[in-house]
Formats: C-alpha cells, structure tokens, sequence
C-alpha cells in the first residue's frame, strides 16, 4: 500500500496524468468534474495516492506516465489550442498520431511560427511557464523600417501599450541587415517575459510592425535544425539537468 509520503493533492495528479494544468484541474474540481472514490470531490486540497480511484466526467484518469518534454517547430498558420471556435486549424490537428495525450508550454499565435516545447505532464508545464524560473525567450522578427537607436533604447527599457506594461526587451540588427538598404530588416530579439503577442506589440508600438515572427529558443531549449512540423523527445537526462533540483518534483 502507498505510503503518506506517496500522497500527492489530486490537482497535480491530474495535470501528471496530462490532462490539464493543476489550475485547469482545480476548476474541474470545483465545477463537481471530478469523482474520488464514489464521492463528488468539493475542495482540490485533497490528498491522494496510487490506491485511489479518480473519474473525471465519468472517465477513469490514467495512471500517469513519466514527465516528458518535445521541441516542436510550429508552422505559421496553426492555433495553439487544443479546440477553436473559429473551425481552424490548430497544431493537435498536425502533431504525429503516435504522441500521447499532451500540452503546450506556453502559446504561439496564429501567424508566429519556430519553437513550441509539448509536454504530457502539467505541472512541468506550469513550471516552465512561470516568470520564476527567469527563462530568456529568443526570436527573429523581421520588421518594417531600420530601427533606429531610440527605438531600440525604448524597447530595452520597457513600453507600455494600451495600459499593459511590457519588460525589458533587447533587440539588435542582425549583423547581414545593419547596412541593408530594404525595407525589411531582421532583427534578434530576446526578452524574460511572454505577454500575450509581446513582442509584435512592442514593435508596432515603435514604429516598426512585425512582418514573420521565429521563436528560436525557450530558455535552454533550442529550435536547432528542426524542420517546420517536426517533433523530437528531448533526452530525459537533458531535461532533468536543465530542472535542476526542481526535477525532484517530477517522476521520469
């Protein structure tokens, strides 16, 4: 039988188990989603363990499998979201049949395109997501116009647009663009944050809107060679290296 020290809250079960983040679970729970041993569960305190029979809408959860985490390089075209209202296509639409049943790592929208990070586990995704762990997020923009210094100054020290404020964003011409005569220009662009739309935002707001938008990097995580619409595991090795002594919180 499991032990006390075994007992987990049953909102990070579930998001182990893949279904959805621990908020999206707590939500589930207090909507009276989720039965716990023949009992309608009320509060997402609740502890539980391997002896444990949980249903959600009826349906047994899955006994979780180890964390794990894909790099995907995401088309521009795809919504990332599991559904969408609008009938368009999303990235579980195109995603290899043979993947388990899994998440995003934060988003992408719809006209962005480069490195999306997957995973079957919420609370990892979770984890990664949050502004704590301090993750630089790296893209190329191509952008309208040669930026000039006073643009780039702005946007190192933070915009505010339509009452939202953005951090720190560092942006630099790329080195075969700073001499450029045309009218687009491919800049580097790095920043901590992942505000909805940031950085076309940040951009347009200083005059120089986004034209293709590549995210390149999640924090040690890097798009590399992957091609548009390819997926590939990263090595739990890798993974649990770059968690550091949060990996504890994970099975593998």
């Amino acid at each position: 039988m499991s032990t006390e020290q075994e007992k987990e809250r049953i909102a990070k079960r579930i998001a182990r188990a893949g279904v959805a983040s621990r908020r999206d679970a707590e939500a589930m729970i207090m909507a009276g989603r989720v039965v716990l041993n023949g009992e309608k569960l009320k509060t997402a305190a609740t502890l539980v363990n391997d002896t444990d029979t949980i249903l959600i809408d009826g349906k047994p959860l899955n006994k979780p499998e180890r964390t794990r985490l894909w790099r995907y390089n995401k088309p521009k075209g795809l919504v990332t979201t599991n559904r969408d209202e609008r009938g368009r296509i999303t990235i579980f639409d195109k995603l290899p049949s043979h993947l388990p049943r899994i998440m995003t790592v934060g988003r992408l929208d719809l006209t962005s395109e480069g490195l999306l990070l997957l995973t079957n586990d919420g609370g990892l995704a979770r984890a990664l997501e949050h502004p704590s762990r301090g993750w630089t997020r790296r893209y190329r923009a191509r952008v309208f116009g040669l930026p000039t210094p006073n643009a780039l100054a702005a946007l190192k020290h933070g915009v505010t647009v339509d009452g939202i404020t953005f951090g720190s964003i560092n942006a630099v011409v790329e080195e075969g663009d700073k001499n450029a005569g045309r009218s687009n220009i491919w800049l580097s662009v790095t920043l901590k944050e992942g505000k909805n739309r940031e950085v076309r935002k940040a951009l347009e707001f200083v005059g120089h809107p986004v034209s293709r938008l590549i995210r390149t990097a999640y924090g040690p995580f890097q798009l590399g060679k992957l091609q548009p619409g390819e997926v590939e595991e990263t090595p739990t090795k890798v993974l649990k290296e770059q968690l550091g002594s949060s990996a504890a919180e994970f099975k593998f």
